[in-house]
């Protein structure tokens, strides 16, 4: 199994998975609408517009298990990320990234260590985890590291098919 084959529910509820996204650069990323680390959606934005085009997406994946963070129901995501962000990158349906509930892409994508050699539990809100057009976990950056930072976007860029 990849990580194009564990399934997914978009916001909405419909059935996705990665494979959606295959010959894409994707910046998988926890959110919460509720955090300190809520305006990274902003950076999160602007790299989509900047990329999109040559073969990335974002994909936010709110997550209510830091702090409670992310209480609201879909549409209430859905609507603040559109109405205070101005989000156009896709989201998935609120997600469980550690514990016993953890779901499956997690569980693979927590086995990638990040640049200090630390894997394991998803640390906060706005954790990523950059994806290779071949549905390879090639980075993962924690909650602290702005969107825009050089060391990500250039991960980003090194991994853009077009």
């Amino acid at each position: 199994m990849t990580l194009h084959d564990i399934p997914l529910r978009t916001l909405t509820g419909e059935p996705t998975s990665l494979a959606d996204y295959r010959d894409k650069a994707v910046l998988l990323v926890n959110v919460a609408s509720q955090c300190g680390l809520t305006p990274q959606y902003a950076g999160l934005e602007r790299l989509q517009k900047a990329y999109a085009a040559r073969g990335f997406t974002v994909l936010g994946v709110p997550c209510n298990q830091f702090a409670g963070q992310e209480p609201g129901t879909a549409e209430e995501i859905g609507t603040f990320c559109s109405s205070t962000y101005g989000v156009t990158f896709p989201l998935l349906e609120k997600t469980e990234v550690n514990g016993e509930g953890r779901h499956p892409l997690y569980a693979e994508l927590t086995q990638l260590a990040d640049a200090d050699g630390e894997a394991g539990d998803v640390q906060w809100n706005f954790e990523k985890f950059l994806i290779s057009p071949a549905g390879l976990p090639v980075a993962r950056l924690r909650p602290g590291t702005d969107p825009e930072a050089p060391e990500l976007v250039s991960a980003i860029e090194a991994q853009l098919p077009a």
